[in-house]
């Protein structure tokens, strides 16, 4: 059984006492008992293996074994994601964080049915990163991926302007994503397009900077679904996975 994994800021001490909303699911939610392994990780890649000593009613003492800190993964998988409509973003940001997509780029695409505006853009990034963080948890990711603010169209040109690769899932175009060649290090930036497809404009911006135009299979996929495919093509053939 996996042991499983808590955040928390400060992991210096012979001792941690892990409180807050995430003691509080370990003692009263996953019921930990002294006795059982637990790490804990501040996300970046810092972990403190630990064992319970004690445990209160939303709280536990621990005593760590060990610490050490795992490396950041290399090539960087950053995966530009159209705004999909309903809960579909969660599915899609639970599903990417667990196969180990590295940043989470919301793009405002022009024909996304879903609009991030005022009060509901802030509530939905919230989503998406709280959706990250517990899933990134459950996955055991000691890097916990980056949801990064949402895009317009020219600041996912800029990004792919500074990748050292890039694509752009298109239904139309020549070449498998599984053709792409890909570098040893720096990030791999994916776009995904909404519901509605890109738009020729869109895709004539990405390719002028210096995106390729991929093909993900012989079947369309739903937006929320083809991040996820897409980064299993990618990540085995950088050997990551």
């Amino acid at each position: 059984m996996s042991v499983p994994v808590f955040l928390a800021d400060d992991l210096s001490g012979a001792e941690i006492v892990l409180s807050g909303p995430e003691g509080r699911h370990a003692a009263t939610v996953r019921r930990l008992r002294a006795g059982e392994r637990v790490d804990l990780t501040d996300g970046r890649g810092a972990v403190a293996e630990c064992v319970v000593r004690d445990v209160a009613k939303d709280s536990l003492r621990l005593a760590v074994l060990e610490r050490r800190a795992v490396p950041a993964p290399s090539p960087r998988l950053v995966v530009v994601q159209g705004l999909p409509k309903g809960d579909r973003g969660e599915l899609a940001v639970e599903m990417m964080t667990e196969a180990g997509v590295d940043v989470i780029v919301p793009w405002a695409a022009a024909r996304c049915v879903t609009q991030w505006k005022g009060d509901r853009a802030a509530k939905a990034l919230a989503r998406w990163r709280s959706t990250a963080r517990e899933a990134g948890k459950q996955a055991r990711r000691f890097h916990l991926p980056e949801v990064a603010e949402q895009a317009t169209t020219a600041e996912v040109a800029a990004l792919l302007r500074g990748a050292a690769a890039a694509a752009v899932l298109h239904e139309e175009a020549g070449e498998p994503l599984s053709r792409l060649e890909l570098p040893a290090t720096g990030d791999i930036v994916l776009v995904v397009g909404p519901e509605g497809g890109i738009t020729d404009g869109e895709i004539e911006t990405f390719t002028g900077a210096g995106a390729v135009p991929a093909l993900l299979g012989p079947t369309v996929l739903r937006t929320s679904t083809a991040g996820v495919a897409a980064a299993a093509v990618l990540l085995s053939r950088t050997g990551r996975w």
